[in-house]
């Protein structure tokens, strides 16, 4: 019996690319880096590199989350991101679509973080043993539609802690859509928020069906010219689709 497994062919949309960087738009359900429990899965190196060559890993983004992200193309370019990384050089941007509505309109979190914390492999809130984590949340617009409440919210993490957007808004009490590990797995369907939707429920895709997070931007200073560089990765159709039917339809 073969045990060959399918590849999926994901399009990589480039936003920017030189001699010493490379920046893309990773797609949802695509990891970053070879996964260390199934190596042999595509990752963003494995698919790109066969057209652009050797690359260098300086950040990561989760499986399920979409958006801007950035890869050296030498050694040197590496060593001058990743210190840029280190010393929170870096302004990065999300756009996240959570269940609910905050209380606020603008918050600002510092709370320590623990990742691998448990047999989910989740990270979770630690006073104690954490590292130091902040992030600043701004709501951009509120969506509700019966009992059915959404909220787009611009995070602007100041480390970069593993999953700490995630766990953060948890923590603040508005999980993002769709998250299975830190809130609830269920989609964001046109059903819920379309008076007299009149589709069949039961054979129903989703308008979210994954993580509703996008890294949407990346602020650097270039590693070869010191010339500050801001990229940013349009929404992909799912979220694209997702919040003009919520405006349509939910808009407060």
């Amino acid at each position: 019996m073969s045990t060959m497994k399918t590849q999926i062919h994901y399009k990589v949309p480039v936003l920017y690319e030189d001699n010493s960087i490379l920046v893309v738009s990773k797609p949802t359900g695509l990891v970053s880096v070879p996964d260390g429990y199934d190596m042999d899965a595509q990752n963003l190196v494995s698919v790109l590199e066969p057209k652009f060559g050797e690359l260098w890993v300086v950040h990561r983004l989760d499986r399920e989350t979409s958006g801007v992200i950035i890869l050296a193309r030498t050694e040197k370019a590496h060593r001058s991101l990743s210190i840029q990384f280190e010393e929170r050089d870096v302004a990065k941007v999300y756009h996240a679509i959570v269940n609910g509505h905050p209380v606020w309109n603008e918050r600002v979190i510092s709370a320590p973080l623990r990742p691998d914390a448990d047999r989910y492999h989740r990270t979770v809130v630690d006073h104690d043993n954490g590292k130091p984590a902040t992030t600043k949340f701004r709501v951009m617009e509120r969506f509700a539609r019966g009992a059915h409440r959404y909220t787009l919210i611009e995070a602007l993490p100041e480390t970069g802690r593993t999953h700490q957007i995630r766990v953060h808004l948890m923590t603040l009490g508005s999980p993002v859509a769709v998250d299975a590990l830190y809130g609830q797995k269920t989609p964001i369907l046109l059903s819920m928020i379309k008076r007299n939707y009149r589709g069949d429920v039961d054979e129903e895709f989703g308008l979210l069906e994954r993580l509703g997070l996008h890294a949407f931007q990346l602020s650097i200073f270039h590693p070869e010219t010191g010339v500050e560089m801001r990229f940013e990765a349009p929404y992909p159709k799912d979220i694209t689709a997702t919040l003009n039917q919520l405006r349509k339809h939910a808009l407060m």
